[in-house]
C-alpha cells in the first residue's frame, strides 16, 4: 500500500459529514420513514417555472451569454435585485448597495469563506444553543471551538446570564458570532427584537466588536408572516460590527440550483472573501444564476414562494396533529409549534440519550423512523435529550405514520 500524502492541518482535521451516516442509514433501511432530511419537498419544486426560465433564456436577445463564465462576485441584475429584496424585507429601501452583495455556490460556501478568512485551529466562535450542526462540523472541521451562548437548549437566549458569558470568554479567541436568526435549523424559531438588542448590548458595553454573521436562510420560510426582528445589517445597535448577511435563493425555489449570497457592509472583509472564493469556483455557475434572476424578475419566484408558505404550513399542522394524538407528551416529552422552517425541535426526558450512537436511536431504527439527533446540534454535544423532526421532504401522507413510528419507540424506550 502506497504511503498517505502528508496532510496539512485542516486535512488531518477533515472526516465524513454526519449527513453521510445519516443518509447511509436510511439507504440501508428498506421501507424506514426519514424525519431527519433537511431537504425540501419533491413535490413542491418549481418544474414549470425552472422550464419557462430556460426557455426564456434560450430566446434571450442577450444571446448565450449566461452560457458562459460570470463574473466572480455574480451577475450584476442579480446583485441589486438580491440588495433590493433584503432592503425590503428590512423595510429599508436603499438599506444594502449592490456592491456589497456577492452570489455564492448556496449559502453553504458564504459560511465556509467567511470561517476561512477568520479562524486558525484554537479559535473559537460564538454560537446559539442549539445552531445549525452542518456549521458545527464545519468549525470542527477548522480546529475551532464552538462557544453556545447561554440558554436552556430551546433556542432562546438567556438575557440575564449575558453580561457574565461575554465577561468570562477569551475574546482574543473569539473571531465571531454566528447568528442563525430566521426560522432556524433545528429549532425553528427566531431570535426576538429583544436578544438581539441585548447581544449588541452587552458586547458593546465591553466596548468589543467582533464580526457578527447572521445565517438567514430561512427568512423567507414563513407560514403566515416574517419574522418580527430585523436583520443585523439594519439595525442601528449593531453598525459598529463588521457584518455579513447570508442567504439562499435555492431553498424557497429549487434547492438543486444551489444559488446563495452575501452581504458584507466592510469592503476590506468583502475583498478578502472574494480573493477567497475566486481561488475556489471562478464565480458562482452562470447559468444557474440566470434562472434565478429570471425568477425573480419574472415574478415567478414569489408566485411560488406564496404556495411553498401554504404547503409547508399544511406539513406542519399534519406533524403537529400527529403528536398531539400520541402520547409523547404524557412520556415527558415537549415541543413548540414553530410559524415557519421545516422542523419540530422536541426536548424528551432528561434522562433520555437520543444520540446515535444510544439505544434509543437503535430502537427508532429498528421501528424504521429516523431522526437528528439534537446533540449534533450542539456546541461540546450535550444535552442529549433533544431530537429535530423534519417534515420538509417526507410525503404528506406518510407523516402521521413516521410520528406514530417515533412515539412507539419512545414508549417501548421507557418501558
Amino acid at each position: 500500500m502506497a504511503s498517505a500524502p502528508n496532510w496539512s492541518a485542516l486535512g488531518k482535521l477533515a472526516g465524513p459529514p454526519i449527513i453521510t451516516d445519516l443518509m447511509h442509514r436510511a439507504l440501508a433501511e428498506p421501507g424506514l420513514l426519514s424525519l431527519a432530511a433537511g431537504f425540501t419537498d419533491n413535490t413542491a419544486l418549481p418544474s414549470s417555472f425552472v422550464s419557462q426560465a430556460v426557455e426564456a433564456l434560450a430566446n434571450s436577445d442577450n444571446g448565450d451569454e449566461h452560457l458562459q463564465y460570470g463574473s466572480n462576485a455574480g451577475r450584476m441584475k442579480l446583485r441589486e435585485i438580491t440588495a433590493e429584496r433584503v432592503s425590503a424585507l428590512d423595510e429599508q429601501p436603499g438599506l444594502i448597495r449592490p456592491d456589497s452583495v456577492f452570489i455564492s455556490n448556496g449559502s453553504q460556501q458564504a459560511l465556509y469563506l467567511a470561517m476561512l478568512s477568520l479562524c486558525e485551529p484554537g479559535d473559537a466562535i460564538i454560537v446559539e444553543k442549539p445552531t445549525y450542526f452542518v456549521f458545527l462540523e464545519m468549525l470542527a472541521a477548522f480546529g475551532v471551538e464552538a462557544i453556545p451562548l447561554p440558554g436552556s437548549g430551546d433556542g432562546r437566549v438567556d438575557l440575564e446570564a449575558l453580561p457574565d458569558f461575554f465577561q468570562q470568554i477569551s475574546r482574543k479567541r473569539v473571531k465571531a458570532v454566528y447568528l442563525n436568526s430566521y426560522f432556524a435549523n433545528p429549532t425553528s424559531s427566531s431570535l426576538t427584537v429583544l436578544e438581539k438588542k441585548a447581544l449588541a448590548r452587552e458586547m458593546s458595553l465591553i466596548d468589543w466588536y467582533p464580526p457578527v454573521i447572521e445565517d438567514g436562510a430561512y427568512r423567507e420560510l414563513y407560514f403566515q408572516k416574517p419574522a418580527e426582528a430585523l436583520s443585523v445589517m439594519a439595525m442601528p445597535e449593531f453598525a459598529d460590527f463588521p457584518r455579513l448577511y447570508t442567504g439562499t435563493f435555492t431553498k424557497p425555489f429549487a434547492t438543486g440550483l444551489k444559488i446563495g449570497f452575501a452581504i458584507c457592509q466592510d469592503h476590506r472583509w468583502r475583498e478578502k472573501l472574494l480573493g477567497l472564493k475566486g481561488c475556489q469556483d471562478f464565480g458562482t455557475p452562470n447559468f444557474n444564476q440566470a434562472i434565478i434572476e429570471y425568477a425573480l424578475s419574472s415574478g415567478a419566484f414569489d408566485t411560488h414562494l406564496k404556495r411553498l408558505h401554504r404547503h409547508y404550513r399544511e406539513k406542519s399542522e399534519v406533524m403537529c396533529e400527529a403528536l398531539e394524538k400520541s402520547d409523547l407528551r404524557e412520556l415527558g416529552w415537549s415541543w413548540s409549534v414553530p410559524s415557519g422552517g421545516l422542523y419540530y425541535w422536541l426536548k424528551g426526558p432528561d434522562s433520555l440519550d437520543a444520540s446515535m450512537e444510544s439505544t434509543f436511536c437503535d430502537e427508532c431504527l429498528h421501528g424504521k423512523v429516523l431522526y437528528v439527533p439534537g446533540n449534533l446540534c450542539m456546541a461540546g454535544g450535550t444535552p442529549k435529550s433533544f431530537v429535530r423532526l423534519s417534515f420538509g421532504a417526507i410525503a404528506q401522507d406518510q407523516i402521521s405514520t413516521a410520528v406514530a413510528r417515533f412515539a412507539d419507540a419512545a414508549r417501548k424506550h421507557i418501558a
